[in-house]
């Protein structure tokens, strides 16, 4: 086990993924000779030289659509955009292409290929580099989207992302990548995708989030079994393939949920969750499901800490959820 903060949880599995596979390389605005804007790739152009870590032009749309075009000739290009805010001019490049070439091509071209982006607020980054628009990429047929929120995670699914024959978008939480450390296992540990994580058992509610806003929900639970309120905490890890079987599995147990997430109410990712609730656990329910989420605006900068979810708003959803029904 070694102590490693969550950037240096994903530099540790580039370095892994590319020293065992001389498939894999990483292509990207700086992230060769200045380590990445992050500093996630530091190190990497010293050990693998330019052909395997390209710096690329400033254009989200070359650099994924260069991508494509490397997966289909059998390499394993992990592709970062600096921000997840800057990664619309490759959008199309995204939906149209890397998400379709497995299915139109009848699966003779997997399309091997990881989209890492940082993602979310807390940084005082403002609305160009804060935003949170996972239910985007969640909502296109034939893309894998995974969000950590530990070290152990980020270097564990990132492996398994690296691995996957399907194209993966790898959301990492910028708040995260140096206030999170925690023991990572050494060699190599890689993290199944589509399994949730029990973080924290709990009898009374389930509070159901992911990425940035997993400590938040764990200092949520902690209050309120001061109160003698039993939360568990799931850490969904994966949203698509969606571990549907552990999050029905803790609202039967629970009878409640509450869904959190930093991104817009409307359409946001607590939507799909309420929606299998009610389908799959429905007789379960002892209240009507709760979400707690960013608000359905542009993302502010004097006022992050207002549009963030915290622990208070996310301890007031569980309370309304024990005394309704």
């Amino acid at each position: 086990m070694t102590e490693l903060t969550l950037v240096q949880a994903v530099n540790r599995a580039l370095f892994d993924a590319m020293r065992s596979d001389p498939d894999v390389l990483l292509l990207g605005e700086d992230v060769g000779v200045n380590g990445g804007v992050f500093r996630a790739t530091d190190g990497l152009l010293k050990e693998f030289g330019a052909e395997r870590v390209i710096d690329t032009p400033l254009s989200e749309t070359g650099i994924v659509g260069a991508a494509v075009g490397m997966a289909l000739y059998g390499l394993k290009p992990v592709a970062e955009i600096q921000f997840l805010d800057f990664i619309y001019p490759a959008f199309d490049q995204i939906v149209s292409e890397l998400a379709k070439m497995r299915y139109r091509s009848g699966g003779q071209f997997p399309c091997h290929v990881v989209v890492r982006a940082p993602y979310g607020g807390g940084i005082k980054g403002g609305l160009y580099h804060s935003q949170s628009t996972e239910a985007y990429f969640c909502h296109t047929a034939g893309l894998k989207v995974v969000v950590p929120s530990t070290p152990a995670d980020a270097k564990g699914l990132l492996l398994s992302a690296i691995r996957d024959e399907d194209p993966v978008i790898f959301l990492e939480p910028k708040r995260l990548y140096r206030s999170a450390t925690g023991e990572v296992p050494d060699g190599d540990p890689a993290v199944p995708l589509g399994r949730a994580r029990v973080v924290r058992e709990g009898t009374d509610v389930s509070l159901i989030a992911y990425g940035a806003m997993i400590p938040p929900t764990l200092e949520a639970a902690a209050t309120l079994g001061t109160e003698g309120v039993s939360a568990e905490v799931l850490d969904l890890r994966t949203l698509v393939p969606l571990d549907e079987k552990s999050v029905v599995a803790s609202v039967e147990k629970t009878g409640r949920a509450v869904a959190v997430h930093e991104a817009a109410r409307f359409c946001g990712f607590g939507a799909e969750i309420a929606a299998l609730l009610a389908e799959k656990a429905f007789y379960s329910l002892k209240a009507p499901i709760g979400r707690v989420t960013g608000y359905d605006t542009p993302f502010p900068y004097a006022l992050e800490q207002l549009y963030l979810p915290d622990a208070p708003r996310i301890a007031a959803a569980a309370r309304a959820a024990m005394t309704a029904g």
